[in-house]
């Protein structure tokens, strides 16, 4: 299949567009090195795709950019451009999030809309649950943001679902559950965890510790993107590893790894769900999912700056 991927410069864009091509696939990327993280980290994740001849790349901005030679020839486009992170999307930042989780999102549906996709797969976000009121939490559950991150991307699923509905744009909307894995933003809590444990700053432990999370490993959410591509499924799925553990518990995870993690405590920041937890039957049933890959592989995959596929280094 011929792919684009937007954010393919990122964490998990890299990861994707590295799997499509490794399968045969013939990959366009799409990325406009933001300053969300330091950009010479997102070029330096696209040295393997670039060493591809079935790789081009285009350093472009979604609102602003010539679309159409790009998509010319598409058989799917995978939309992973967003901007990230939960806490700094209060305030003055939220317009910056606007623009590039809800308006980036429109300008890509008008683009692709009356071309002959097979698949418009959209990277969204367990965030859009919020606090949710069942574990797992499956599709059905009705979305409860407690972010204006989490409120941007479930704006931009319901964008994908007008578009499906009133243009036939075949989308799937695969909502992603903490994702971790080699590469991951400086940000995240694995990357902090694992900088803490070589002597790094200290990991901020946000509340009592309790509150656990769905880590699911990056190459089992970009097979995941590809099947879910190749199918016919239209419509939302979780995408989830399918064991979630208490933050305490992933401290512990790493500690196993890599050695002693200082924390310091800081009290719950707003916009942090306390819990989360994926109801995955609908992406196993619709193409096949399943989250092949333990916590204590993926982080010893982390540490050692190496890639992890079906439960084995």
């Amino acid at each position: 299949m011929r792919a684009v991927v937007t954010g393919a410069a990122g964490f998990i864009g890299s990861h994707l567009c590295a799997h499509l091509l490794a399968a045969g696939d013939s990959v366009a990327g799409i990325d406009a090195l933001t300053d969300s993280y330091d950009p010479a980290l997102k070029e330096r994740n696209l040295r393997g795709p670039m060493s591809c001849p079935a790789f081009t790349f285009h350093r472009a901005d979604l609102l602003d950019a010539a679309l159409d030679p790009v998509l010319d020839g598409a058989d799917v486009v995978y939309h992973l451009a967003a901007q990230p992170g939960i806490r700094p999307s209060w305030g003055r930042e939220f317009a910056l999030y606007a623009d590039r989780n809800v308006l980036a999102t429109q300008v890509l549906l008008e683009a692709v809309r009356g071309r002959p996709l097979a698949k418009f797969v959209y990277a969204s976000s367990s965030s859009v649950y919020g606090d949710a009121r069942a574990f797992p939490t499956a599709e059905t559950a009705c979305p409860r943001p407690v972010s204006p991150y989490g409120v941007t991307k479930l704006a931009a699923e319901h964008l994908c679902e007008l578009y499906r509905t009133a243009y036939g744009v075949p989308v799937a909307v695969l909502r992603l559950f903490t994702v971790y894995g080699p590469r991951q933003r400086p940000d995240m809590a694995f990357a902090r965890l694992l900088a803490a444990a070589r002597g790094g700053p200290p990991f901020p432990l946000y509340g009592d510790g309790e509150q656990t999370r769905d880590f699911t490993y990056v190459q089992d959410v970009v097979t995941g993107m590809r099947d879910a591509a190749r199918s016919g499924f239209t419509g939302v799925a979780n995408i989830g590893g399918g064991s979630p553990v208490s933050m305490k518990q992933a401290v512990a995870a790493v500690e196993s790894v890599a050695g002693p993690v200082a924390v310091v405590p800081r009290p719950p920041g707003p916009g942090d769900a306390r819990h989360t937890g994926a109801d995955i039957t609908v992406a196993a049933r619709a193409f096949g999912f399943r989250p092949r890959t333990a916590l204590h592989d993926g982080i010893a995959a982390m540490a050692g700056g190496r890639e992890h596929r079906d439960g084995a280094p």
